[in-house]
């Protein structure tokens, strides 16, 4: 265990504190006299201590800030509301508060990345998914703010945290996993099914995951086996400060893993450091504010416990325990094929530098007790890692089709109250609806016999 990192780095943020506090404060003061700011020079100062100001971390999380969404064209608030909680996490709920703005729309579980970030990092897929969907999210709590009584939280008690959740939620809602947890994701509903327990998801969809590491690998993987799972435990891992909650608590710091993620594209981060500076000392405050809200985010980090760090690089990436069949939670091994009743969609982007393309639609072949018709695969054209579940491409291409399997495999019953009630007419409805699926099913199973071998 390194045992100076985190010593060193905390009493550098201490050192940068009062600097970035000042100015801070600088740039306020030349706010204050507009016409003073007006000038080049002035606001080229102001652009100066921008910079400053934003060069360092936070720790806690930021605010979702999700206030209000569009539902079938009416703004409705919206509210977050703790649905379970734990000392690791938070199963948080965004409640709507029109009584039956989001009881008819399909419940869905947000699973966020512990990798380094906060849940927050997920607010534009949050508000896409919120005005057609009815949306829980795991916000995962900082390990240096958990008291080491509180126990351990490796990659087996991340998965059973997962089922916990999809249980609070309830029978037949959907799961979405976002990167790294959807391996997690996939073990746990598999020990779901294996169990035949009732509260099964009625879909899957697992975005940008390294659900197979073997195939095309990335920079990522490449770090994880140029060094022995050792190397990692001694060099990356560090205990948290004493005047912390969670002091001692051995951790991988989110300070390195940002460190790691932003040196895979350094020279894009200082332009845009650069270009922030730039608008700002040209006076497009539109352009700046863009880029340093962004980054707000970015530089809002949180710690991995180091069982769950150390154990997921050895088994996901150096054993490749999930797609060679050996992925274990606790003493039960992990069986994919057992899932027959959660529908299963895949997506990569294109340009993806983290987890590449074939590395998550590894799933469709590992997921084999699913009919062909229940499984997915998109592949993003353009889109790199977080344009996957984040911006424009997202919103417009890839969100439409997640939401397009989320609501053709939402279950038969809320189908059925949703549409009956607005038809006003629940027996007949019910009736239509139940004759439809059997001779929908009926015909599937016929085109699935005349299938070629």
């Amino acid at each position: 265990m390194n045992l100076f990192a985190y010593p060193a780095y905390q009493a550098f943020a201490d050192l940068m504190r009062p600097w970035r506090a000042a100015a801070s404060l600088t740039r306020a003061s030349l706010a204050a006299w507009p016409a003073l700011a007006a000038g080049f020079d002035v606001r080229e100062i102001e652009a100066w201590c921008e910079l400053i100001e934003l060069a360092g971390l936070t720790h806690a999380r930021p605010p979702f800030g999700i206030d209000s969404v569009l539902v079938n064209g009416e703004r409705v608030a919206v509210s977050e509301e703790v649905a379970k909680r734990t000392p690791f996490a938070t199963l948080l709920h965004f409640r709507k508060e029109r009584q039956d703005a989001g009881a008819a729309q399909p419940r869905v579980l947000l699973v966020a990345p512990m990798s380094g970030h906060f849940a927050t990092l997920l607010r534009g897929t949050v508000r896409t998914m919120l005005a057609d969907h009815d949306v829980y999210i795991t916000d995962w709590h900082n390990p240096r703010d958990v008291p080491l009584a509180a126990g351990r939280f490796g990659f087996d008690e991340y998965v059973e945290h997962l089922m916990a959740f999809i249980r609070r939620i309830g029978p037949d809602a959907h799961l979405v996993a976002i990167c790294q947890p959807t391996v997690a994701a996939l073990a746990a509903v598999a020990l779901m099914a294996a169990d035949n327990d009732p509260a099964q998801p009625a879909s899957m969809t697992l975005m940008a995951g390294p659900i197979d590491c073997r195939v095309n690998p990335t920079a990522v993987n490449d770090l994880a086996n140029s060094k022995p799972i050792e190397w990692f435990e001694d060099n990356l891992i560090g205990a948290v400060p004493g005047r912390f909650a969670g002091a001692q608590r051995r951790v991988y710091p989110g300070f390195v893993q940002l460190g790691a993620f932003m040196s895979m594209n350094l020279e894009r981060h200082l332009a845009s450091f650069a270009e922030m500076r730039r608008e700002r000392a040209q006076g497009d405050a539109a352009k700046a504010q863009a880029i340093r809200v962004f980054y707000e985010e970015y530089f809002a980090t949180s710690d991995l416990t180091a069982e769950f760090y150390l154990e997921t690089v050895r088994t996901v990436f150096q054993e490749y325990a999930l797609p060679l069949g050996k992925l274990k939670v606790g003493e039960r091994l992990v069986e994919p094929h057992a899932i027959r009743h959660t529908a299963l969609l895949t997506v990569e982007g294109e340009k993806d530098d983290i987890c590449a393309v074939g590395q998550t639609v590894a799933a469709q072949e590992l997921c084999s007790g699913l009919r062909p018709y229940m499984k997915t695969h998109h592949v993003q054209t353009g889109a790199g890692h977080y344009g996957v579940f984040n911006g424009r491409r997202w919103d417009t291409q890839i969100y439409p089709l997640v939401r397009s399997t989320i609501h053709a495999h939402e279950p038969r019953a809320r189908r059925i109250g949703a549409s009956s009630e607005a038809l006003g007419s629940s027996q007949v409805t019910l009736r239509a609806l139940l004759d439809a699926e059997a001779h929908a099913a009926a015909a599937i199973a016929k085109a699935a016999e005349v299938q070629p071998k």
